[in-house]
C-alpha cells in the first residue's frame, strides 16, 4: 500500500467534461449529465484499502445528498494489472454499497490525468458554475496498517461540511488537507 497525498489542484479551476459509461446502468454519464447545484467527482477504486476503509461513508453520502448535489465516482486503475478493479467487480461493489449515484469506468485514463486524479480516494467538489471549490481529505479516519494508520472514526465530516457549503451557496473554508490513498494504477507506456 503506497500512501500517495492528492495533488491539491488549484481552487477555481473548472471541472474538465467527461462522457464515461456507468458499470451499473451501462449508460454514457457525462459531466452536465451528472452535475446538479454542483458536482462532486470521486475517484476511487475496488481494492485499495484506503478505499475499502471509507467506502460505507462514501455510500451514505450518496445517500444522505441525493438529489441536492450530483455525484459521481470514477475508476481509473489500469485492470489489466489490477484486474480487480475492473468493471465487473466495480458493479458488484456499487450494488454491494448500494451506490446512488454512477460508478464510471476511465478505462483510457484520461479523466484521471485531465482532473490530475492521483490517488483513491481523491476528492473534486465543483460549485454550480464547475469551479473547483473543495479537493481535500474525506476526514482525518485513516486504514490501520502497520505502524500507520489511527482509530478516528469515518464520518466524512470534512468532505460534508464542504458539500453543506456549496449547496447552501456558501464557499468552503479553503483551509483544507490533501486527501490520502494509494496512487492511481496508471498504465506503463
Amino acid at each position: 500500500m503506497s500512501r500517495t497525498q492528492s495533488a491539491m489542484v488549484e481552487l477555481g479551476t473548472v471541472a474538465p467534461a467527461f462522457e464515461l459509461e456507468d458499470v451499473v446502468t451501462g449508460k454514457a454519464v457525462g459531466r452536465d449529465d451528472a452535475a446538479k447545484n454542483g458536482l462532486l467527482v470521486m475517484f476511487i477504486c475496488v481494492h485499495c484499502p484506503y478505499v475499502k476503509h471509507v467506502e460505507a461513508e462514501l455510500a451514505r453520502i450518496g445517500v444522505d445528498y441525493e438529489g441536492k448535489i450530483g455525484i459521481v465516482a470514477i475508476s481509473s486503475n489500469d485492470v489489466v494489472a489490477y484486474p480487480q478493479d475492473g468493471p465487473d467487480e466495480m458493479k458488484a461493489q456499487a450494488q454491494r454499497l448500494g451506490f446512488r449515484f454512477p460508478y464510471l469506468f476511465d478505462e483510457s485514463q484520461e479523466v484521471a490525468r485531465s482532473y490530475d486524479a492521483a490517488c483513491t480516494p481523491d476528492f473534486f467538489l465543483f460549485d454550480a458554475e464547475m469551479k473547483l471549490v473543495y479537493r481535500g481529505q474525506l476526514d482525518e479516519s485513516r486504514p490501520r496498517r502497520g505502524d500507520f494508520g489511527n482509530d478516528i472514526p469515518v464520518t466524512g465530516k470534512d468532505l460534508r461540511q464542504a458539500l453543506n457549503d456549496v449547496i447552501a451557496g456558501k464557499r468552503p473554508d479553503t483551509n483544507q488537507r490533501t486527501s490520502l490513498g494509494c496512487n492511481i494504477k496508471w498504465r506503463e507506456a
